[in-house]
């Protein structure tokens, strides 16, 4: 008998658009046609994604354990890098991730920034981390995560045109937690 299928929840990003936008539709039905749980919820407090707020949110109504894939996007991967530092997850997918405030406002207020990052620890609570970053990301340097690729030993996808990951699909996001998985 094989084991069920990991859950596999979205974090969308600190813009307000929420999961219904962007590549979200596309890859809940990609994952649910290969028998995947998906759990697809607008965060509260969207345009600040504060982490006393979202992070709670993640275990308390995402249901979020160690058989959870967090696929965050944006300022939804720094939320799951955080969330990681403390809980153990099946694995995550970040696209578009980053390590500092970049200078923002908005994400200096979010408190995920106020403490050093514990690499380690975000490491071992999971069994991989995957990563897409693109060179042209209109928000911060490649540099932002190449180095967190670096720290976490991701397994980093780079691009040199597809800006911050707005488009509507996804195809390589599948492609990449089906290798990890064997699934399909």
């Amino acid at each position: 008998m094989t084991a069920p299928l990991p859950t596999i929840i979205f974090l969308h990003g600190n813009s307000g658009e929420g999961v219904g936008h962007y590549w979200f539709p596309y890859a809940a039905r990609e994952f649910k046609k290969l028998g995947f749980a998906v759990v697809a919820k607008d965060f509260p407090d969207a345009h600040l994604a504060r982490k006393s707020i979202w992070l709670p949110f993640l275990q308390n109504e995402c249901g979020t354990d160690e058989h959870s894939i967090l696929i965050g996007h944006s300022s939804g991967a720094i939320a799951a890098m955080r969330f990681a530092e403390k809980h153990k997850i099946f694995g995550s997918v970040l696209v578009g991730a980053y390590y500092t405030d970049t200078g923002s406002e908005n994400e200096r207020l979010s408190g995920y920034f106020d403490e050093p990052w514990d690499w380690q620890a975000i490491r071992k609570n999971q069994k991989w981390i995957i990563q897409f970053a693109s060179v042209d990301d209109p928000f911060f340097s490649v540099e932002e995560p190449r180095l967190v690729s670096r720290e976490l030993h991701t397994e980093y996808h780079e691009f040199t045109n597809r800006g911050h990951f707005f488009e509507k699909e996804f195809p390589e996001l599948i492609k990449a937690v089906r290798k990890k998985l064997s699934v399909g």
